[in-house]
């Protein structure tokens, strides 16, 4: 590591214990005070508040403490950030419906401006499912597969931005996939688990070009543990990816249910 990346370090490690420890426990309190209102109004599952809860702890949990040192000086400390923050994490922060939540505190009004600020071109392009899995999927095979992972060991800058990138990728793939926040120019539920599965047979394949031949490379580290840390990517990627298509079935049945009865709209019901 040169000079410059030394003295750029102290700073990097900063801004990546505020991006990825502090700001989302306060996002955890915000979402908390909104529960506190719904809850009055018996409105709000509490199966979503713990959902949200277990996604920012496990943020939290991988970015302090005992993972983040294992991370500085093992590939498969790495992995298990980047499991829990690309995959894990944003499941869980997902199916807490943040959006349903926030919108509901809203006036009818200010409601409608951000369902159509979000409803605009730009923004439907970038949380489409492909997109989506563009940068989540893609952005995975860029980095291990290309001379970037290695670059992010000695830039301290990048390394926060990768990290940063794991968790916004992550939550836009599992998003579009099963996210119950409001969208209305989401595409149907079969283009949707084909994506799903596309991106599952990626990340997969990823984790056996990783295992056979080495990669990321670069970074200094015996073949046993590339060979380790790819295990870690292949076998959590699939629970991980086991776990995003029981959410789109259980929101697909859902939704299901909801029609049958003449319920509520799927993307603003409670449950």
């Amino acid at each position: 590591m040169n000079q410059h990346a030394h003295a750029a370090a102290p700073d990097a490690a900063a801004a990546l214990f505020v991006l990825l420890v502090v700001v989302p426990l306060l996002a955890l309190g915000g979402y908390l005070v909104l529960v506190l209102r719904e809850r009055r109004a018996g409105r709000w599952s509490r199966w979503r508040t713990a959902a949200f809860a277990g996604g920012v702890l496990l943020v939290v949990a991988v970015m302090a403490g005992p993972v983040a040192a294992w991370a500085h000086h093992d590939l498969r400390g790495h992995m298990l950030q980047h499991l829990v923050l690309g995959m894990f994490a944003p499941l869980g922060l997902v199916l807490g419906a943040p959006g349903t939540l926030l919108l509901r505190a809203l006036p009818a009004v200010a409601a409608r401006r951000v369902v159509g600020f979000f409803g605009a071109p730009p923004l439907r392009v970038l949380v489409h499912p492909l997109t989506a899995l563009l940068l989540d999927i893609g952005g995975m095979y860029v980095l291990y597969l290309t001379p970037l992972f290695a670059l992010g060991m000695s830039d301290p800058v990048l390394h926060v931005l990768l990290h940063v990138h794991f968790l916004v990728s992550g939550y836009l793939f599992a998003w579009a996939i099963a996210g119950p926040d409001p969208a209305p120019h989401r595409p149907g539920a079969a283009m949707r688990l084909a994506v799903l599965f596309v991106g599952t047979a990626a990340h997969a394949n990823l984790g056996k070009l990783m295992y056979g031949y080495g990669f990321p490379r670069g970074t200094g580290v015996g073949r046993a543990e590339l060979e380790s840390a790819a295990q870690w990517m292949y076998y959590g990627g699939d629970l991980a990816e086991l776990l995003l298509t029981v959410a789109f079935f259980a929101a697909w049945f859902a939704r299901r249910r909801r029609r049958d009865r003449g319920g509520a709209g799927p993307d603003l019901a409670p449950a």
